[in-house]
């Protein structure tokens, strides 16, 4: 039997439920990094995420393209997250910087605790739409292209995003070295 992504979007079109499961397990890990980067905590971050997918489960014969289920959920993913965003806009909420400093290798160790928190810190400084720019390229390592097709923006609005998210970042960081 065939287990490929759009195998799969087929039986769960004809009725077959159960073959949602294995497509929510190859997509939960790397959408629930970006919804704990963009929501700041793990409640709201899985709930974006059952959102997501109960979305991407009723709405499945809105997919034209079995094959690149994987965009089309997770447009359905950047949506749930800028609705939840813009719910929480006037609270408190952090940003986990854990997977940046994981995704480069650093070790998890006392040490490192103070730059989690100057990254958690500088990510919380940015415009949501250069927050978002930026963990899609550089922590998620999707394509420019893949950008404009997840997020609707433009090539070149998208690079701004990502170049002024990296510009600010650095000077945040930088400063608190010296400090």
């Amino acid at each position: 039997m065939d287990h490929s992504i759009p195998a799969l979007v087929e039986r769960v079109r004809q009725g077959d439920v159960d073959a949602f499961a294995p497509i929510v397990a190859r997509f939960r890990p790397e959408f629930g990094r970006y919804a704990r980067h963009m929501l700041g905590n793990r409640e709201d971050a899985e709930d974006a995420l059952q959102e997501t997918f109960v979305r991407a489960f009723r709405w499945l014969g809105h997919c034209r393209e079995p094959r690149r289920f994987g965009a089309w959920a997770f447009r359905i993913l950047v949506n749930r997250c800028r609705t939840a965003r813009r719910k929480a806009l006037g609270h408190d909420r952090r940003t986990a910087p854990e997977m940046m400093l994981e995704h480069h290798g650093v070790p998890s160790t006392a040490e490192t605790a103070a730059w989690r928190e100057e990254i958690d810190r500088a990510l919380r400084q940015l415009p949501s739409d250069q927050r978002e720019a930026f963990l899609l390229r550089h922590v998620e390592g999707y394509s420019y292209e893949e950008m404009t097709e997840l997020t609707g923006a433009g090539l070149s609005a998208l690079k701004m995003r990502v170049k002024r998210a990296c510009d600010r970042l650095r000077s945040e960081l930088e400063g608190a070295r010296h400090e």
